[in-house]
């Protein structure tokens, strides 16, 4: 879906970023009559959802994600179908990328206000950091729609820590509680 997103922002300009790129639909003069008065438009990363999942015979499930990040941290409780967890995941990578922009702004804003350099050179640090994150998840997202088996999981697991294989798992701690 997220290949979509960039072949259609392509479409634009080489390069674009999806989430910056809208489509706007409208039915050409020589339609019939019922059509013409209809349009429709908005963010090209909704429509590549919208058709991904109208031509794999998918689920919508995006469609009923937050995009608050209170709520997405919300959501990680409930989803449970691979397709949720991925789509969670490049939710947040997209409010990292607005994050991002708006350390960005205030970045410079703060070098046009003459703020202590330290103040500007530190919002740089935070929006590349910020970016990075992004790319991290919408690399990592996809891994979620595939479910490795019980025996590769445990192998994967035993080999990360340096254990056989036949020995007990730990299962991970209950989720802490939430600070705001």
């Amino acid at each position: 879906m997220h290949d979509l997103a960039r072949a259609l922002a392509e479409q634009l300009h080489p390069g674009a970023a999806p989430r910056d790129v809208t489509v706007s639909f409208g039915a050409r003069r020589q339609a019939p009559v019922e059509y013409r008065s209809r349009s429709r438009g908005g963010p090209v990363t909704v429509y590549a959802q919208s058709l991904h999942a109208a031509l794999y015979g998918l689920p919508a499930y995006d469609e009923t994600l937050p995009t608050a990040l209170d709520a997405l941290l919300q959501a990680t409780h409930t989803v449970t179908a691979p397709e949720q967890k991925t789509a969670v995941l490049r939710h947040v990578a997209e409010q990292l990328r607005n994050a991002a922009e708006i350390i960005q702004r205030y970045q410079y804003r703060a070098q046009w206000d003459r703020l202590p350099a330290d103040a500007a050179e530190q919002l740089a640090d935070a929006h590349h950091q910020a970016q990075q994150i992004a790319q991290v998840l919408d690399r990592v997202a996809p891994a979620f729609n595939h479910r490795p088996t019980t025996d590769a999981a445990l192998r994967a697991r035993a080999a990360s820590n340096g254990r056989s294989a036949t020995a007990p798992v730990a299962s991970p701690p209950s989720p802490a509680t939430r600070h705001r």
